[in-house]
């Protein structure tokens, strides 16, 4: 127990001081963290601790976490608008890969055909835990190139089950058939999916309802992590990966009143677990070989980074432009945390050799280390080789602003609504999720941004505490909502200003402490009376 503490404190230690620094020279703390898990491993000599279940176990949970609050972006309604990234793009992207690194391992390196193929399968994946964090925490996830990116790294997800399914069949004796194995699948699947949906869902809604009722924050905080942990073990005793089952309690949830409040309450967890299992991760480095094997190592990588990097650009690139997807498959040009799985999995089964799975293992640890150096300048180097303008949001423009005017949206009524700004000379910036619109208000000389008001980062980065006033002008309701909630969350003493076209409309925001709601309808018809009055009366 004493060892266990101690263990627990070095890492807090090492992880905040490593972090602290890095963050000066802009480095993602996902290396931090993995750095920490090499440290721990050398200095308190626990490389006999690299192949631990348990720690795997709970270093999985971040990704658990991480997939639960995916879900709570994706309600059943967006995924069906996603299907085509999710699986057109998807299916096409792991199975073009993984039949391309097949081809090239087995009959140009002349690896074994098994070996080849679990290369190739674990090679097609991507990572979730360092991409989707990436896409969370600079809001790009709701970017049309971070929506592309999401879908496919979903159907990654999803394909982790066939994989491992066929893993065992080829580890197992053949006690059972390949049609027998996909039926029991599938059955289990109907079974965890509907059940979940049936029953889960009236339990996690009933769950919900009166742990926020109760406005104790503890027990709200412990229905949501009791939700997501049943919904993970579900899955898992089921046969599917504990990330499939959060992702689905995250959808459930996605469609109740709970899902906004439940995403900044989770938050904190998510994080702290993504940290143990990047910490993990570095704990499976093996330096002397790493530094053996180095060249080899990086030269694996690079080709993998290339190959996946074109494939997924041409399989994007059917639907897509060809910035989105350039964007997209540079995104997603790594190698993933799933693969540790495989690779463990098929050296169990004697289906891999330990020195190509220790090989392998090191590739994809490279690859996650490289990751975050390369991924926030995804942006500015398609910008760069495409003579493409960025439209994502400069934060340090913001840093002394106040008193300006933050417009969200730019269809028709921000439009007019930034003429009138013009006219009284007063500072303002626009926001709108809408890439179109944003590069009309860009073409107009207006100072505007591609992002989604809702999220309390892009609140925080446009010092809206600090604005003269917040107009929303945008028409579906359900997204001005969620706008209203995040700002007055982020701050009370704010003025918001909301343009409504329906009674219902008002009548939604009625509860919130919004300071001017304009009707549209209403204020015509003031309008009209006071030109009929102005007008000279005829006789």
């Amino acid at each position: 127990m004493d060892s266990a503490l101690l263990y627990i404190v070095m890492a807090l230690g090492v992880s905040t001081v490593l972090n602290l620094f890095l963050k000066r020279f802009g480095i993602s703390q996902i290396i931090g963290y993995i750095f920490t898990g090499t440290i721990m491993v050398y200095a308190l000599d626990l490389r006999y601790m690299n192949d631990s279940a348990t720690l795997e176990h709970i270093g999985e949970f971040g990704i658990v976490f991480l997939m639960f609050t995916i879900g709570l972006e994706i309600s059943l309604t967006k995924m069906n608008s996603m299907r085509k990234e999710i699986f057109f793009n998807g299916f096409l992207q792991v199975g073009f890969t993984a039949l391309v690194v097949y081809t090239i391992s087995h009959y140009l390196f002349s690896l074994e055909s098994t070996s080849a193929l679990i290369l190739s399968l674990a090679f097609a994946l991507s990572s979730t835990a360092v991409v989707l964090s990436y896409l969370k925490s600079s809001k790009e996830i709701h970017n049309p190139y971070g929506q592309r990116a999401t879908g496919i790294l979903i159907f990654q997800d999803i394909a982790v089950i066939p994989i491992l399914i066929l893993l065992g069949f080829l580890t197992s004796n053949g006690d059972q058939s390949v049609p027998e194995i996909l039926r029991n699948t599938f059955i289990s699947a109907v079974f965890v999916i509907g059940f979940m949906f049936i029953v889960g869902k009236r339990v996690m809604t009933w769950l919900l309802h009166f742990s926020a009722s109760s406005e104790v924050d503890e027990l709200f905080m412990g229905s949501v992590l009791f939700i997501v942990v049943s919904a993970a073990l579900l899955a898992s005793y089921a046969g599917f990966t504990y990330s499939l089952g959060a992702f689905v309690a995250g959808m459930i949830i996605a469609e109740t009143k709970y899902h906004h409040k439940v995403e900044s309450d989770i938050a904190p967890f998510k994080d702290i677990l993504l940290g143990t299992f990047f910490i993990v991760v570095g704990m499976k480095i093996d330096v002397l070989f790493f530094i053996d094997n180095f060249w080899l190592i990086v030269g694996i990588f690079l080709l993998v980074l290339v190959l996946k990097t074109i494939i997924t650009y041409l399989v994007v690139r059917i639907t897509s432009s060809h910035v989105l997807s350039l964007k997209t498959a540079l995104a997603i040009s790594q190698v993933g945390e799933f693969s540790f799985v495989i690779f463990a999995v098929a050296s169990m089964g004697g289906l891999l050799e330990k020195e190509l799975e220790s090989l392998f293992v090191l590739v994809v640890i490279f690859s996650m280390i490289v990751t975050p150096f390369f991924i926030s300048k995804i942006n500015r180097f398609v910008s760069y080789v495409s003579h493409h303008q960025y439209l994502g949001l400069d934060t340090s423009a913001f840093v002394s602003r106040e008193n300006h005017v933050i417009v969200c949206g730019y269809s028709a009524i921000g439009k007019f609504v930034a003429k009138n700004l013009d006219e009284l000379g007063a500072h303002y910036v626009i926001i709108d999720n809408n890439p179109k619109h944003v590069n009309e208000a860009l073409s107009a000389g207006k100072e505007a941004y591609l992002g989604d008001m809702s999220k309390l980062s892009l609140l925080e980065a446009l010092h809206a505490e600090s604005s003269a006033a917040v107009i929303v002008t945008l028409d579906n309701i359900e997204k001005k909502r969620a706008i209203c909630e995040a700002i007055l969350k982020h701050t009370k003493d704010i003025n918001l200003i909301v343009k409504v076209a329906t009674l219902e409309d008002k009548e939604n925001l009625q509860d919130l402490d919004i300071t001017s709601i304009v009707d549209t309808k209403v204020e015509v018809g003031r309008l009209l009376v006071e030109k009929m009055i102005t007008c000279k009366m005829r006789y």
